[in-house]
């Protein structure tokens, strides 16, 4: 089944709408650094039978907003936590959480940087790593979401059903996240990045917890991505292979980065829905559907 197939209720978007942030709400449209928008491929999912909007997440040091889209009824739901691209919790991850709710989650997007800064007034990429992601500590943000997953467990979600997918910063995160929580079922990892310098908040890359992880991971790259070289993708493979680890990965070849961000133009629909279905199957085999 392909994912037109998959979300119900969905039509193109032309023009997204933003509002201010505050600490309090997400913002609502597209960072500037993510236009022009690829009106054709943009897509939106209803809520029709769904429960969906801005909650509050309760965090040791303070509340940090979240989007979460459920089904209406029903109960024990299985949870899957959404992790941002570089450019926040903005209209397509949110609709991510609707696409995966529509298919019986409890989908939770936390704004993981809330404390650092607002991206949605930035106006580049390079502004926002600079100014914003540059200061988010890797321990803030598994805190969080550890945080974010006993939320959803209180709140109608069954935590023994732990999932996590996450785009470009958020697919770094999900290896991470996979070596940090031993609860977690499975995790789905976009493109995110596998090598790299290290620091005092980021200590670890991806590649340094492959020997590690506690939850396999289905890691979907793209094979013309000029930030996450194939060679690293290998590099990936030959440290899951001496770990003997479960997770997998899959790579588009003529996939450029962000492939699956339907809202701009390297946006490939054979790839994107070729993931969607393995995504979903993932979840399947590892007991989180």
């Amino acid at each position: 089944m392909e994912l037109e197939d998959d979300v119900r209720g969905r039509v193109p978007v032309s023009r997204l709408t933003r509002r201010d942030f505050v600490v309090a709400a997400l913002a609502a449209g597209f960072a500037a650094a993510v236009r022009p928008i690829a009106a054709q491929t943009v897509i939106k999912t209803d809520t029709r039978g769904l429960t969906a909007g801005e909650v509050q997440v309760p965090a040791p040091d303070r509340n940090i907003p979240a989007y979460r889209a459920v089904p209406k009824t029903g109960k024990a739901f299985p949870i899957v936590l959404v992790v941002q691209e570089i450019f926040g919790v903005h209209e397509h991850i949110r609709d991510v959480c609707r696409r995966l709710a529509q298919r019986g989650y409890l989908a939770v997007a936390p704004e993981l940087y809330a404390r650092q800064g607002d991206v949605s007034r930035l106006a580049s990429a390079e502004e926002i790593m600079e100014t914003v992601v540059a200061r988010v500590p890797d321990a803030q943000v598994m805190n969080d979401l550890d945080a974010t997953a006993a939320w959803a467990e209180k709140n109608g979600g069954d935590g023994r059903r732990l999932g996590i997918t996450g785009f470009c910063w958020g697919g770094r995160i999900v290896w991470l996240y996979a070596a940090h929580n031993p609860a977690l079922k499975a995790g789905v990892a976009w493109y995110g990045r596998l090598t790299g310098s290290t620091d005092e908040l980021r200590p670890k890359q991806t590649i340094d917890v492959a020997r590690s992880l506690k939850a396999p991971v289905l890691g979907l790259y793209a094979g013309e991505d000029q930030g996450v070289p194939v060679d690293t993708v290998d590099l990936m493979r030959d440290e899951l292979k001496a770990a003997g680890d479960k997770s997998q990965i899959v790579v588009y070849p003529d996939a450029p980065h962000g492939f699956y961000a339907d809202y701009r133009s390297s946006y490939r629909k054979g790839p994107a829905l070729d993931g969607w279905k393995r995504m979903q199957q993932w979840f399947k085999d590892h007991g989180v559907a």
